[in-house]
């Protein structure tokens, strides 16, 4: 199979018949063996039995439903673990995004990229509570990860489906996808697509998210710098504070020799043996966490390392004894 949609879905009952029949339309114009899994999550409204309606009369469509709702990332995950397509389209269901842009950002994709990225560039959302919040956040989350592009919050993007194979999502991480991607040496590009006015429906959309999404942000820089190496980000640390505890004692010193003052109820004393606990913690915390990421990978059958797909005409390895 080569292509498979996933589609979070909370509460869009009026919208999805509009949003299935686009889809199916542009599926038929393609002509490849392709599925859309719609991601029921949790919705209250006639949603589930629409999408239940369109799965029993398209062979095409599957869909998964959630006891609860969980959250627009876990029902992108669910959606991705569940996907069989060699790439993997994700958009959202409130028709915001157009799935007529789908076939330019497969092309994309095919030219060799593992992440095609929608770019709103004009966006059609309120500017003072969405658009300018979502440009702000853009520009922290290039600043931090390194991996700057002008549309984070899209959802429509394509990615090869090798490159979600390893990705867990938690909080608000959907949007961290490509900045994981890139940690591997995925190829990643932007591609302008259009953005429609919200027709149906709410937005489940407000400023609090965007304070998530800072919080996991912090998360997903950790995660990359230090992921296979907590000692390193405790050591310094530790480092930090055994050294300003050992200054702490050297300086008391001085001040007994030079000056006779006080060894023992010197402030400085007793500061510099706090430092020197603190950091003899740290260091015994990053030796902890080293053990832990590695019962994590062992235990798992992980690896610290992602292979791109093997090439069929290189897959194998020479044989040692003909040098070929």
């Amino acid at each position: 199979m080569e292509l498979s949609v996933v589609v979070p879905v909370f509460n869009e009952g009026d919208a999805l018949p509009h949003l299935i029949a686009s889809i199916q339309t542009v599926l038929d114009d393609l002509d490849l063996e392709s599925e859309v899994i719609l991601c029921d999550d949790g919705s209250t409204d006639d949603g589930p039995t629409i999408m239940d309606r369109a799965a029993e009369l398209d062979s095409r469509i599957r869909v998964l439903h959630f006891r609860r709702n969980f959250g627009q990332t876990a029902a992108l995950d669910a959606g991705f673990k569940h996907a069989r397509g060699e790439f993997v389209v994700a958009m959202d269901a409130d028709l915001q995004n157009d799935p007529s842009d789908i076939p330019t950002m497969l092309d994309k994709a095919r030219e060799g990229f593992d992440v095609v990225k929608g770019w709103r560039r004009q966006r059609k959302d309120n500017w003072l509570t969405r658009t300018l919040p979502s440009r702000v956040a853009n520009w922290i989350i290039g600043w931090v990860t390194g991996l700057k592009l002008r549309d984070y919050g899209c959802t429509l993007t394509v990615y090869r489906k090798e490159v979600l194979g390893e990705i867990n999502l938690y909080g608000e991480m959907h949007r961290f996808i490509p900045v994981y991607a890139d940690s591997v040496g995925a190829r990643i590009v932007e591609l302008p697509v259009q953005h429609h006015k919200r027709s149906y429906g709410t937005s489940k959309y407000n400023l609090t998210r965007t304070v998530r999404v800072l919080f996991d942000l912090m998360t997903v820089r950790f995660l990359l710098v230090y992921n296979t190496k907590p000692l390193y980000f405790f050591g310094k640390f530790a480092v930090l504070a055994l050294l300003s505890g050992f200054g702490c004692w050297i300086w008391t010193i001085v001040k007994r020799v030079a000056w006779e003052e006080p060894l023992f109820t010197d402030p400085f004393f007793s500061f510099g043996g706090v430092l020197v606990i603190v950091g003899i913690q740290l260091l015994l915390l990053g030796l902890l966490a080293e053990l832990t990421v590695r019962t994590y990978f062992e235990s798992q059958g992980k690896s610290s390392w992602i292979l791109r797909a093997p090439n069929p005409s290189t897959s194998e390895p020479p044989d040692p004894t003909t040098g070929s």
